[in-house]
């Protein structure tokens, strides 16, 4: 059986320096995802990120025994944020914050299997947000990024220092705020985690 490693594959769009920001040409990939208004802490965005690990879990298990002979890690979760005023964002008001939640999907995932395996779901497990999972493509260009170490609640200097990278190296803001969770947040302490700090860039 054939083992892919797909954040080792996809290079530097799953591993970014701690140390200094750097520009990477993103390109168009596939996702499932879930779209939501408020808190990170609320139930619906648990509900969302639960649904998402359901589905692409069974789909790596579907390819899997699916006569193929390829198995492959589920992809990290990641997350687009933004806000009609970022103020917001400095304010801490969550309630008012807008997200997108996903999970990147290899090129042997299609939408007939989605569909496949989204009624599976719904019939073993039915996540509560499962019928908010859509299958898209998403494209950024060009973006830089940095690798954040530490709780989520201190990525302001983080990303701060980006968006001052983006104006020094000639280049404007153009896009949604994108986040990838490369730790698992339930076992590591939060003065380890790792998050992917991406910003498109015009």
């Amino acid at each position: 059986m054939k083992k892919i490693d797909y954040k080792r594959e996809l290079g530097p769009l799953y591993k970014a320096s701690p140390k200094k920001p750097e520009l990477i040409a993103v390109p168009d990939m596939n996702f499932l995802m879930v779209d939501g208004k408020g808190s990170p802490e609320s139930p619906g965005f648990s509900a969302a990120v639960e649904a998402l690990f359901a589905l692409a879990y069974a789909l790596k298990f579907r390819v899997k025994k699916g006569g193929g002979e390829i198995d492959y890690g589920v992809m990290p979760l990641e997350g687009l944020w933004w806000a009609d005023d970022y103020s917001v964002f400095i304010t801490g008001d969550k309630k008012r914050w807008m997200w997108t939640v996903m999970i990147m999907q290899p090129d042997l995932i299609d939408h007939a299997l989605v569909e496949e395996m989204t009624d599976e779901v719904a019939a073993k497990k039915n996540p509560e947000a499962l019928s908010k999972v859509r299958f898209h493509s998403y494209t950024e260009g060009l973006a830089a990024q940095i690798t954040h170490i530490g709780p989520f609640s201190e990525e302001g200097p983080t990303i701060e220092g980006l968006h001052d990278f983006i104006r020094e190296s000639g280049h404007e803001l153009n896009g949604k705020h994108h986040e990838i969770y490369l730790s698992d947040t339930r076992r590591a302490a939060p003065e380890r985690w790792k998050t992917i700090i991406r910003q498109p860039v015009s």
